[in-house]
């Protein structure tokens, strides 16, 4: 697939620190794609500088094969065909929807902007509210006004800082889906920078985690979630507990609670110590299942209850019970682990 952005083992300072440092990765045309990470790991120090907002001490920014970022070359971010969604929206208060919209688009008729006005709201399901103002918006208005105003130009990629994260978790879910949509119903390229696992989940094909300027893995969000490839990854990405192991063999581990099985060959010597990580999804409630657990903790998700086990050995799991599987704090369950992606690090690791 046809790469339309490439990073090339790019490097960014701030006051003589470097913050992002020997990061590449590839977006290929009509993909979306996410940078996801802490505050302070250089995820929106990349976007800026593929915006043309930051300048690079090392490496290379392409976008279709051209270079506009260089150690010695910056093209001005108006040249680069990007559209911008901002945090806070940036929309202009004293303007209307519709000039907020045009604002941007140069050398057409006022029946030209009109008519790209009008398609732009449209897109984003905002048909008719060309002559509010912001202030008359909600924020989830106001954020799909802001798509649409960076939509309007036809950009080649749409970059997106922390799009969602002015709205409350209900809303920023069903937007990031529509957004999705809208980029994919028009082929556009994008980019997304957030803190929200949720969110790169709900609108990414493929998601780089980063940690102190690097990433450190660059793949599906199922395989993040179900075979991270480190620690941090592990810890960052949903929820889990982890499990004193052992290495038995290639396929197998004992834990503290019993014999685990996997179909994933492990490369560490019989006897070698390992941490396991259990998902909630991988503690399974059975009435006749091995492990007796009391509850010390629940948390109700509406389909599902979050329950906190203590398990005899004095551990901690996590697991999702359907709702109707109601049980009071310090009841006794019974539930069996069922990992068919067992993912596991050595002690210290």
């Amino acid at each position: 697939m046809f790469s339309l952005l490439s990073i090339d083992n790019i490097e960014c300072r701030y006051r003589g620190i470097a913050v992002v440092h020997n990061l590449s990765f590839d977006v290929p045309k009509g993909s979306i794609v996410g940078l996801l990470g802490p505050s302070g790991c250089g995820k929106t120090t990349v976007l800026r500088a593929i915006a043309g907002f930051e300048p690079l001490h090392h490496g290379e920014i392409r976008l279709a094969d051209k270079t506009v970022s260089s150690s010695s070359y910056t093209l001005a971010p108006e040249k680069r065909k990007l559209g911008m969604v901002f945090q806070d929206y940036a929309l202009f208060p004293h303007l209307n929807i519709t000039d907020n919209i045009c604002f941007g688009l140069k050398n057409l008729s006022a029946d030209e902007k009109s008519r790209v006005a009008l398609e732009s709201l449209e897109l984003v399901g905002m048909s008719g509210m060309g002559n509010r103002f912001p202030h008359e918006l909600s924020g989830g208005q106001q954020q799909r006004v802001a798509l649409a105003r960076a939509l309007a130009p036809q950009p080649e990629i749409i970059l997106m800082d922390e799009p969602f994260s002015n709205l409350d978790v209900e809303l920023r879910e069903r937007l990031s889906s529509e957004v999705r949509d809208i980029l994919k119903q028009r082929g556009i390229t994008g980019i997304i920078v957030t803190h929200d696992q949720h969110e790169a989940f709900a609108i990414a094909d493929t998601i780089g985690v980063m940690s102190h300027g690097n990433i450190l893995q660059w793949d599906t969000p199922y395989n993040l979630y179900h075979e991270p490839s480190e620690r941090f990854v592990a810890d960052f990405i949903g929820q889990g507990s982890f499990l004193n192991a052992t290495v038995l063999s290639a396929n197998s581990l004992e834990t503290e609670l019993g014999i685990l099985k996997t179909d994933h060959t492990m490369l560490w010597p019989a006897g070698t110590q390992v941490d396991v990580l259990i998902r909630p999804d991988d503690v399974l409630p059975d009435p006749f299942g091995d492990i007796i657990a009391v509850v010390s903790k629940k948390a109700f998700k509406g389909a599902e209850i979050l329950y906190t086990l203590q398990v005899p050995t004095g551990g901690t799991l996590l697991s999702l019970f359907p709702s109707h599987h109601n049980h009071e704090i310090g009841e006794k369950v019974n539930v069996n682990i069922e990992a068919d992606h067992v993912v596991a690090f050595p002690k210290g690791q």
